[in-house]
């Protein structure tokens, strides 16, 4: 049996603090602009299967009740206790946390108290620099702000993190823009952005990046499947080629998140660049009963050091579970298949896996 006895869940938000009934629960189910089609539930789709699979033991009741009856359960321990025993019961002992998603969220030290973990912040770049944008109101007084607040976040938070392929796509110039670019940018985004705006200028989601690389802390990137309505084709990782080549050396890790159904270019990257990383994500969640095979994908490109674990969830503290759950499950069936095989000893065996959950993370991110 593959054991993998601790987990970092490398890439994750908070949970939502407040109760929810059956079309809110459902639509954090699914990346979708709208309600499920007419007569049809999310709850039908290989993640609402999976939740119904593990999530209902954990709050006393059977595996694939009914969602009706799993949801009545739910308010009956309340959005609290509910939280605490999925969250405990999923395994995970480290949360690095995104901190950059709007509404009513738990931060790093509620998910650490509540899961009984350890938990460290992500800082997400856009939103960092938006913030900036409210209270600087010339170009210099932004540029200078903005080094100082990356700066200031480097010096606490594990990673920071970049939605530039959601806000823009990934087949970005690779190098770093002028600073002549850079303050035409900037002069253009404060002329005409309203208070909130957020940013989606490609000079600027450049100029982001390469001050997080100058950081020296790790860099995630999304790529693949994300927000609704997205071009998925222009969250292809392989997109990222020439910007991995022009920050190699640079002593800065980069890690692609999420990935699929994109997630072979991914491991490709990984297997080429000495400081791309792979995460193993929301592929999972969104597989389920599939998430084997996509391991497996995964596992056939990318050097057994370059990958990590994370549940990639939002909101419901059941995705967390869900990740875990699916995460160990795949990995003890695929690795343990090899092993069988005679293809790989025991021992390497367990030896891979302690690196995927967790040994991994704790190396790039420095955790203790």
């Amino acid at each position: 049996m593959i054991e993998t006895p601790s987990l970092v869940d490398q890439y994750c938000h908070g949970v939502l603090r407040t109760e929810l009934g059956l079309g809110t629960f459902e639509a954090h189910l699914a990346r979708s602009e709208g309600p499920p089609a007419p007569g049809t539930t999310f709850f039908d789709t290989q993640t609402g299967f999976a939740v119904r699979r593990w999530c209902p033991p954990l709050l006393g009741l059977e595996p694939h009740c009914p969602p009706a009856r799993y949801l009545a359960r739910r308010r009956e321990l309340g959005v609290l206790e509910a939280g605490r025993r999925l969250l405990r019961g999923s395994g995970i002992t480290t949360y690095l946390v995104d901190t950059g998603l709007p509404g009513d969220l738990t931060g790093p030290g509620e998910m650490a108290s509540t899961g009984n973990a350890d938990a460290h912040e992500i800082v997400r770049l856009e939103l960092l620099a938006e913030q900036v944008a409210d209270t600087s109101g010339t170009i210099e007084s932004f540029l200078a702000n903005l080094a100082e607040s990356v700066h200031a976040a480097a010096a606490n938070a594990v990673a920071f993190a970049s939605v530039a392929g959601v806000r823009h796509g990934l087949a970005f110039a690779p190098e770093p823009p002028g600073p002549g670019e850079v303050r035409g940018a900037v002069g253009r985004w404060l002329a005409h952005r309203p208070v909130g705006g957020a940013l989606t200028d490609p000079v600027l989601l450049r100029h982001l990046l390469w001050i997080a690389v100058a950081s020296g802390r790790p860099l995630q990137l999304h790529a693949g499947l994300g927000e609704p309505g997205l071009h998925i084709d222009a969250t292809d990782p392989v997109l990222l080629t020439d910007f991995a080549r022009a920050t190699a050396g640079l002593g800065t890790d980069l890690v692609l998140l999420h990935g699929y159904p994109y997630h072979r270019h991914a491991a490709h990257l990984a297997g080429v660049f000495p400081h791309v990383y792979v995460d193993l994500g929301a592929e999972l969640v969104r597989t389920g009963a599939r998430a084997t095979a996509v391991l497996a994908e995964v596992l056939e490109l990318a050097p057994f050091g370059k990958l990590l674990f994370s549940s990639g969830a939002h909101g419901l503290p059941e995705l967390h579970v869900v990740g875990a759950r699916l995460f160990r499950e795949a990995l003890a069936r695929v690795l343990g298949t090899w092993v069988s095989e005679g293809a790989w000893s025991l021992a390497d065996a367990q030896r891979v896996a302690g690196l995927i959950a967790a040994g991994n993370a704790r190396r790039v991110y420095g955790l203790e």
